[in-house]
């Protein structure tokens, strides 16, 4: 009998990693080296920043007038002062600054009102006030017990170019909405580093406070879009801008980063949320977002309808008296449009309606005008909204999307053509730039005064009312003016 022997290969496995700490992301490192610069910014870029947190504060005071904001933004334990804390503009409230920014950036975005920053990902980049007026109240405060200057409101503005621009530029590129993701991890990442650099922090820490925003891991954005729009797109802003002050405070008493949190196989961000797409800079960081930002003017709407919503109100002395007689009305407009703000059928609530090109278009058509109180549920009872909606088409136009993604041009296309029922038609009314682009920034400042006035004169009394828009509206003074004597002038009795 023939005897065989088997032999058996061995096969070794790898059970080990090396563990040799890297160097840091090059884009961490990029962006802390350019916050912590002493920088020299344009005149544009400061007055731009000047408008951009007038507009602010006066969105702020607006959502004041809204209970389902304002519910949210008292302390966990009812009545709580806390000593040296930040004072939240237009209330009585004095916060630890994590719960303040929260609150200050909550009031900022509550009315989607505030300034846009539209690219590949799109954003508010005003919602990093939370985190800026927070930490330079607390550090202004601290300053001037231990005998030291306290921060200027140029110190807030300059942070706010910066904290643009880290938002602005990283949106260029990388859509986070396209992963599934929320744009306010972009607010996060800002409002950390601006925030660190405000406390001290050296290039170092802004680095390690950076990798601690990317481990986060980032928010669904399920809650902007349908079935489950609902009112948390209305605080997230404040939730990240407060999140990363939290962040800033661990990173101040000396918490370790990740230094390859974005690069690291298999467990970094970009393997793990961005299927290996880099996160990318791609173009230097300077001033560019301050000065090519977009403002809200007139009304409150998600920004690639503002458009949509003047070719409407310009319609509406055409159409009021002939609204039972349209057969037909066709947007056209650009694909981000078409991909977040275009719904068929029920909306359940505020935040479902001002996230609706049909909804928004519908009513502007019926009143010429378009307010925040026109997306409450009394008012949306209206059945012919409704019936207008049940008539509109969209169309996607490559052109607008074209535009859209142009760096020279940066518009933000919509376009109305209207049908009736005999036949007739209003032929279709175009507009590429809205109302508070950079090309019509001339047009839209005395608007912007207004607003900020309007919301000024609702919060305060006369007397207080005037020595605000007073200070605040002259640049020369308001930037010269301490942190904390800027916050107490906002505090209301």
């Amino acid at each position: 009998m023939k005897t065989t022997e088997k032999t058996t290969e061995k096969t070794t496995e790898k059970t080990t990693e090396q563990n040799q700490r890297p160097a840091v992301d090059g884009l961490l490192a990029t962006i802390a080296d350019y916050v912590t610069q002493t920088a020299t910014f344009n005149a544009l870029a400061l007055s731009t920043a000047h408008t951009c947190l007038l507009d602010a504060l006066a969105c702020g005071f607006m959502a004041l007038q809204h209970s389902d904001c304002t519910r949210l933004l008292n302390p966990i334990v009812p009545g709580t002062i806390v000593p040296n804390g930040v004072r939240v503009p237009g209330t009585d409230l004095v916060l630890d600054p994590i719960n303040a920014a929260f609150a200050i950036g909550a009031l900022i975005r509550w009315l989607d009102f505030n300034d846009t920053w539209l690219a590949a990902e799109w954003g508010h980049p005003s919602d990093n006030l939370g985190a800026i007026l927070a930490i330079s109240d607390l550090v202004s405060q601290r300053q001037r017990r231990v005998g030291k200057s306290p921060l200027t409101v140029h110190d807030i503005l300059l942070a706010m170019i910066k904290a643009y621009e880290i938002q602005g530029i990283l949106a260029l590129a990388t859509s986070l909405n396209r992963v599934g993701l929320d744009h306010v991890a972009y607010v996060k990442a800002a409002s950390a580093a601006v925030a660190m650099h405000l406390w001290g922090g050296t290039a170092h820490d802004i680095a390690n406070v950076l990798a601690q925003v990317w481990v986060d891991g980032q928010s669904l954005r399920t809650y902007r879009h349908a079935p489950n729009t609902g009112s948390r797109k209305s605080w997230a802003a404040g939730d990240a801008t407060s999140r990363a002050v939290r962040l800033a405070w661990l990173t101040h008493q000396g918490e370790l980063g990740c230094p390859s949190v974005l690069t690291a196989k298999t467990w970094g961000f970009q393997a793990v949320t961005l299927k290996d797409q880099a996160l990318t800079l791609p173009r230097p960081l300077g001033s560019y977002v301050m000065e090519n930002i977009l403002f809200k003017v007139s009304f409150p709407a998600e920004f690639h309808a503002q458009t949509a919503v003047e070719c409407a109100i310009q319609l509406h002395p055409q159409v009021k008296a002939r609204i039972d007689t349209i057969a037909r009305i066709t947007l056209t407009t650009q694909e981000s449009a078409v991909r977040i703000i275009s719904k068929t059928g029920p909306l359940y609530n505020y935040a479902d309606r001002d996230h609706c090109l049909q909804y928004m278009v519908a009513v502007a058509l019926l009143h010429g005008d378009l307010r925040a109180e026109y997306y409450a549920d009394e008012f949306a009872a209206d059945p012919r909204i409704d019936q207008l909606r049940d008539k509109m088409d969209v169309v996607h136009d490559a052109d607008m999307s074209r535009d859209y993604l142009d760096p020279e041009k940066r518009a933000i296309g919509n376009a109305i053509e209207i049908q009736f029922n005999d036949g007739s038609k209003i032929d279709k009314i175009q507009m590429d730039y809205p109302l508070g682009h950079k090309n019509r920034r001339a047009e839209s400042n005395p608007f912007l005064q207004e607003k900020f006035a309007r919301a000024v004169t609702n919060v305060y009394s006369a007397e207080k009312a005037s020595e605000i828009i007073a200070i605040a509206s002259d640049y020369t003074t308001l930037s010269a003016l301490p942190v904390d004597e800027f916050m107490a002038l906002l505090t209301r009795p």
